[in-house]
């Protein structure tokens, strides 16, 4: 590419930015410029919010231009230099402290958010430490589905549902305790997950993704019109919590405060039930890597690649489909279990659809197939929603009124624009091969060779 091609170009650039500034302006005039509040009659009024769509606009427009008059052109001469290598050095020490360093933060991380939070430290410790977690855990059931078998599911939440419901309901109505119910939520997500499976053995693609969208939506209606089963709206409550050996985490004097001589607080059973999912993350990742290169995770990377060929090579698509579907399923019950346990509620709404497309776009930004992308993404996802919660100083720039949380899934749809622009395969696009050889070992010229032999 000449140099000059790279310059920035004024005109287009301002061109570009005013076609973008426009089509934001129509997009968010529905949503942003009009809002809908009831007055003293208790009538419906429509109000305008100009300023605040103007902001917006001016907000869009002016990155918009930043990216095609100063990121664009500086990212095209970048590409014409030659790439700098990361030292040899640098990358070895990287290699060899980076995952005890990584293991030691998430370890601790209970104790850092004492330390610096003090008596607030449990808010940090539920919504960004167990909530991440949970979707740690459902990213990787769906990375099995979609990431390693290829299979497009987006009925996934409805293994999360069962899971929860299981939970709720045995414990609820029968006085069983969670770990006598922990193993039968997955059991029974697993099970629900191979009845999935039948159907849709000859369907791939679209048709999968209309066939599981239907399926999670038909477990949501099912949830919400079983009323005498499942309370309908209203959800259940009052679901037992895990122990630890039988120590329950309550205020009694039975409780866990009052047996080791500690003055009540919930943050003892937050932290507790963040090293239970601790425990089952590392479990689950044992689990995954072993099930890889075991021939069934190699058949579902062989099915991911082309199903005809799996056929051709004698490979069991059928079993091969049920397993992935299975497994999956069977974390998200898990996972199920670990949101009651947290709650002590579970509703219909807390297992929508949207659920299942955030679990998705987990997997998605993270890199298909990677568990450790998977990870980061569940962090910037979850961990970035919640932060929104915390940025009441956006109100001296959009008003008293301005509340952030209503506007977290559109920022969340602009920072996922911005990534999939940035990382189009996702965070992590390499992952390390299934079968490795124990050492290096020389082809024979006459293997690789070119041309007629």
């Amino acid at each position: 590419m000449p140099a000059s091609s790279s310059s920035p170009d004024l005109a287009g650039a301002l061109r570009q930015t005013g076609i973008t500034a426009l089509l934001t302006f129509a997009l968010l005039v529905p949503l942003i410029g009009f809002e809908t509040v009831q007055n003293i009659r208790n009538e419906l009024v429509l109000e305008t919010r100009w300023p605040l769509l103007l902001v917006l606009v001016a907000i869009v427009a002016g990155l918009r231009f930043l990216q095609l008059f100063v990121i664009a052109p500086r990212r095209a001469e970048a590409a014409q230099r030659p790439r700098i290598e990361i030292p040899e050095a640098l990358r070895t020490a990287f290699a060899r402290w980076g995952k005890p360093i990584t293991y030691g933060l998430i370890i601790v991380y209970p104790m850092l958010a004492l330390v610096i939070a003090g008596s607030g430290a449990g808010k940090f410790i539920d919504n960004f430490g167990i909530q991440i977690l949970i979707y740690v855990l459902l990213g990787w059931g769906l990375n099995i589905v979609v990431g390693l078998a290829g299979l497009l599911n987006l009925g996934y939440v409805a293994f999360y549902a069962i899971g929860a419901y299981t939970i709720a309901l045995l414990g609820k109505n029968y006085g069983l305790s969670f770990w006598m119910m922990f193993p039968l939520a997955g059991v029974l997500a697993a099970f629900w997950g191979i009845l999935l499976g039948f159907p849709v053995l000859r369907l791939r693609g679209d048709y999968l993704a209309v066939v599981t969208l239907a399926f999670g939506e038909i477990i949501r209606l099912v949830l919400i019109n079983w009323v005498p089963v499942t309370s309908g709206y209203a959800g259940i409550s009052s679901i037992p919590r895990p122990t630890l050996f039988g120590i329950p985490f309550t205020p009694g004097p039975e409780g866990f405060a009052a047996r080791f001589g500690l003055e009540f607080s919930p943050i003892y059973r937050m932290i507790f039930l963040y090293y239970l999912l601790i425990g089952a993350i590392f479990l689950t990742a044992i689990i995954i890597n072993r099930l890889r290169r075991l021939p069934i995770g190699r058949a579902w990377e062989a099915l991911r690649e082309d199903e005809i060929a799996c056929r051709s090579l004698g490979i069991n698509t059928t079993i091969s489909k049920l397993s992935s579907f299975a497994i999956g399923a069977m974390f998200g019950g898990f996972a199920g279990a670990f949101f009651t346990a947290r709650q002590g509620f579970i509703s219909p709404e807390s297992v929508n659809f949207g659920e299942s497309a955030v679990i998705l776009a987990i997997v998605v930004l993270g890199g298909m197939g990677s568990q450790v992308g998977v990870f980061i993404a569940a962090i910037a996802i979850i961990g970035g929603t919640e932060l929104l919660r915390e940025l009441d100083f956006l109100k001296f720039l959009f008003g008293a009124d301005f509340d952030a949380t209503q506007y977290r899934m559109l920022l969340l749809g602009f920072a996922m624009v911005v990534i999939i622009i940035w990382k189009p395969r996702g965070f992590i696009d390499r992952r390390e091969p299934t079968v490795i050889l124990g050492e290096r070992k020389g082809v024979s010229a006459r293997l690789v060779r070119e041309g007629p032999r």
